[in-house]
Order: structure tokens, then C-alpha cells, then sequence
């Protein structure tokens, strides 16, 4: 008996040994990653991406893995989760986009970037699955021929414009890009997320079933994308109105790190709730992190205003290098088995050609009714910036069949490509077409976090002070006024007759 126990203690410490050793591996990988993004920022390297330089530095050391080691609990260690991407690293990088957005340009365009999100991925989804299926068909690569919702569910996640490459790269202030540009590109990246994600389910059924997608089904998809997405916008909203009302009637700010740490839950709890009744946990923490900004930003003490800020920043910062140094490193774990590189090159082409059959034309579209047109060079970077990143990746792991090693490895390839090459070539693309604004350029007045950090109930300077126009927007703006932001807090306009309630 003794010796059994001696045994399975000495076996707890090496599995310990093991773990603390690989966490001290990933420790020191991730500041590698982050002194590159200093290097970069340092001597303004704008070729090579912060993105980029983790998913080069992941390779690096992947391969380095697999050149001195062979146990495959090492391998798996290095291997990219899915889970851990989904319910760990992506959901700080969602919350601070939010929270951080320049909520004027988002919603000033959100037509636009509708049409990109929902009708620009469906266009893109049939490009790249029909034309994958017709080179299955001729034998040109090796997957299904007999059935196309193989190649439709390739092209559902390979279609995801991925919200954590886009931040990463057109959100660098040091690029400080164009900031029509830079809403239509984000805001696509992220409300295509429920599109991608809501395809992939509908073809991975009529996969399982055997069935093909006829036109009897396809209202069935477009009521069940709509539900998905309203209804996580709704939950997201739902979650950010009931946290700022906590905080605005209770003195939970006279403890700013009580405060802080009910922010997050509050956040991590919108995502796990919608992820949890299958609708989009990002559309939802976006949106959820879009009213805390409006509203509870100014609930908070003026210590946890500035602290809540940087705090998402670094973790952001953080989980963005995590992300890609992980997908580096698996690149040389070993799982991967097939690799067909005819499909690579093709899936590369198929991808971009998707891109083309939808921005121009639905550009074309939206610029018939749309005051500010978009220029045909932005419509350039907008097709080349559809930058595809871990959330393919992610879903590719989830793919059915025989053939899924194949299609693991063609889409990580194309994110290492779209990641490396288009990222790489996003600064002198954006220099070229004049989308890059001057350094001295002044905010245009938008009305995020940013622009003033106010005690609760202080005035707020007379500058923002101005005449909506008829509209929508005017009757939200008054509802706004008068009973919202008085209810759920925010920062009131000169003039308003609403007196802000204090708990």
C-alpha cells in the first residue's frame, strides 16, 4: 500500500513539474511576443504587424518543439483549444473593442456594414464552397464529391472576417487609419461572426441528416441567423442596462475594486450566457460593452474610470498575442497529418475572388443612398483587409467527415497568410490610397470614453452641446435624454430639464 501511494505521489510531482514548466514556456514565448510589439512600435516596422510577429514567434518555437521532443502530452500542450480561445483570450479582446468604440462612425454606418456582414458573407460562403466542391468534383483536390455541404460548411468559417486580426492590425494607432475605413472593416469583422457561425450550424445539420440546402430551407436559415443575431444584440444590451443600473443606484463606486471586478463578471457573463442558449457570445459582449461604455463609464469613480480602461487594454494586448502565438505554435505540433497544397493555393484564391463578387458591388449599392460615398481606393483596402484569423481556425476544428485534417490545415495556412502577407501590406496599402490620416489629426467629436472622463453627476463642457437632426436618431437622443441616462446614468447635455439621480 505504502508503495502504491509512493508511486502515485512521485507521479503528482512530475505531472506538476511537467505543467509548471510548459506554463513557464508560455510565459516567456508571450514576452517574447510582447518586446517584438515594442520593437515594432519603437522603430515603426510596419511590415511586420504585431499579429504577425506572434504568429512568427509561435512558429519559431513550435518548430523548435517539434525538433527537440517527440511526447505527444508535450505537443498537445502547445495545441490550439478552441475552448480556450472561445471562453478565455477572445472574449477581453470583444469587451474592449466595445468599450473603446467609436460609437458615432459605427452606428453612423451600420447599414453599410450590415449589408458587408450578412449579404457580403453569404455571397462569400457560396463562392468559396461551390467552387471547392466543383474542384472536388473534377478531382483537382481531395474532398467530398458527392455531397456540397462539405465545401459550404468550408466556406461558412473560412467566410468569418475575424474581429481579433482586424483590431490587431487596422487598430493600431500608430496606423491611424481612415475612420470610415476603419468602422466598415471592424464592424464587418464582428457582426459577420454571427453569420459565419450561424451557417456553419445550419449546413453541419444537413450534413449529419444527409440532406442538401434546397430553397424550401433557406427561409428556415434566414429566420434562425435572425434570431441568433437580435437576439444577442438584445442580451447584450439587456446585460449592460442591468449592470449600470446596479452602479448607478448603489455606492458600490465608494469601492473601485468591487467595482472593477463586478464589470468583468458582468462582461464574461453576457458572453457565457449567449454562448451557453447557442446564440453569438461576441455580438453579445460587443454590444453589452457598447452600453457600459455609454452609460455605466460614467457611473464609475474617477480612480476606476482610468484604471477599468487600461486594465481591458493590457488585457486585450495579452489575449490578442496569446491567440496567435498558440496558432503559431501548432502549426509544427504534429497533429496535422494531410496537407494538400493545391487546395491551399486555390482556397487562397477562392477566398479573395469571394471578397471581390462582394464589396464592390454591394459598395456600388450602399453608395446609391449613402451620403458620404465610399471612394473606389477604399473599396480596394476594404477587399484586401479580410483578414481571417482564429475564429476559422476555431471552427475548422469542428468540422465533420473524413476530410477535416485537410480542411485544419488549409484554413490555418490562410491565416497565416491573410495574417502575414495582407497584414504586412495593410500600412503601404493604406499609405498609397491616402487612408491614413495625419498624426496631428483631431478627433471628429465622437462621443466615446475617450473624449472626457467625468465625476458622476459632473457638468459636461459646452462644446458637445448640439442640434440633433430630425430623425431616428433625434427621438433616441430625447428618449435618451430624458429618461435612459437619468435611469441608468451617462453624461448629460446641457439644457436637459432631467435632474441625475444619485444613489
Amino acid at each position: 500500500m505504502w508503495t502504491a501511494m509512493r508511486r502515485r505521489l512521485d507521479e503528482d510531482d512530475g505531472t506538476h513539474e511537467f505543467h509548471a514548466l510548459n506554463t513557464l514556456l508560455l510565459v516567456v514565448v508571450l514576452g517574447l511576443c510582447l518586446l517584438s510589439a515594442y520593437l515594432i512600435k519603437k522603430y515603426r516596422f510596419y511590415f511586420m504587424p504585431e499579429s504577425s510577429a506572434a504568429l512568427c514567434v509561435g512558429l519559431v518555437v513550435g518548430g523548435i518543439a517539434r525538433l527537440i521532443t517527440h511526447s505527444d502530452e508535450e505537443l498537445d500542450f502547445l495545441s490550439f483549444s478552441p475552448e480556450l480561445f472561445f471562453f478565455l483570450l477572445l472574449p477581453p479582446i470583444i469587451f474592449e473593442a466595445g468599450y473603446t468604440l467609436r460609437r458615432k462612425n459605427f452606428f453612423r454606418n451600420l447599414g453599410t456594414i450590415t449589408m458587408y456582414a450578412v449579404v457580403g458573407t453569404l455571397i462569400s460562403t457560396f463562392v468559396v464552397g461551390y467552387f471547392t466542391y466543383a474542384c472536388a468534383r473534377a478531382g483537382i483536390v481531395d474532398v467530398d464529391a458527392t455531397n456540397p455541404m462539405e465545401a459550404l460548411l468550408f466556406g461558412a468559417l473560412i467566410s468569418a472576417v475575424d474581429p481579433v486580426a482586424t483590431l490587431s492590425i487596422m487598430g493600431s494607432p500608430e496606423l491611424n487609419c481612415d475612420p470610415l475605413l476603419y468602422s466598415l472593416v471592424f464592424g464587418e469583422s464582428v457582426l459577420n461572426d454571427a453569420v459565419a457561425i450561424v451557417l456553419f450550424r445550419t449546413f453541419y445539420n444537413y450534413y449529419e441528416e444527409g440532406a442538401e440546402l434546397d430553397q424550401s430551407k433557406i427561409p428556415v436559415a434566414l429566420f434562425e441567423f435572425l434570431f441568433v443575431t437580435i437576439g444577442s444584440i438584445l442580451m447584450g444590451v439587456a446585460t449592460g442596462l442591468i449592470c449600470s443600473y446596479l452602479f448607478r443606484h448603489t455606492r458600490i463606486r465608494d469601492y473601485p475594486k468591487y467595482e472593477i471586478s463586478l464589470l468583468f463578471l458582468f462582461a464574461y457573463g453576457a458572453y457565457a450566457l449567449a454562448e451557453s442558449i447557442e446564440l453569438s457570445g461576441i455580438m453579445a459582449l460587443f454590444f453589452c460593452g457598447i452600453v457600459l461604455a455609454h452609460y455605466n463609464s460614467y457611473n464609475l469613480s474617477k480612480t476606476s474610470q482610468t484604471t477599468a480602461e487600461e486594465i481591458f487594454a493590457a488585457l486585450s494586448t495579452v489575449a490578442e498575442s496569446f491567440v496567435f502565438m498558440y496558432m503559431g505554435m501548432g502549426f509544427f505540433t504534429g497533429r496535422f497529418k494531410t496537407w494538400d497544397h493545391t487546395f491551399v493555393v486555390l482556397a487562397i484564391v477562392f477566398c479573395l475572388l469571394g471578397r471581390i463578387l462582394n464589396v464592390f458591388p454591394l459598395s456600388f449599392m450602399c453608395n446609391l443612398v449613402r451620403k458620404q460615398k465610399i471612394p473606389w481606393k477604399m473599396q480596394v483596402v476594404i477587399w484586401f483587409a479580410g483578414l481571417r484569423g482564429a475564429i476559422a481556425f476555431a471552427l475548422s476544428q469542428n468540422m465533420p467527415g473524413p476530410h477535416k485534417d485537410v480542411y485544419e490545415t488549409t484554413t490555418l495556412s490562410i491565416v497565416i497568410f491573410t495574417t502575414v502577407v495582407c497584414g504586412g501590406l495593410t500600412e503601404p496599402m493604406l499609405r498609397h490610397a491616402g487612408m491614413k490620416r495625419g498624426t496631428d489629426a483631431v478627433s471628429d467629436g465622437d462621443d466615446d470614453l475617450h473624449t472626457e472622463l467625468l465625476e458622476v453627476g459632473e457638468e459636461p463642457p459646452q462644446r458637445r452641446l448640439s442640434i440633433p437632426a430630425p430623425g431616428l436618431h433625434a427621438a433616441f437622443r430625447e428618449l435618451d435624454q430624458r429618461y435612459l441616462k437619468p435611469l441608468f446614468g451617462g453624461q448629460m447635455m446641457p439644457g436637459s430639464d432631467s435632474v441625475p439621480h444619485r444613489a
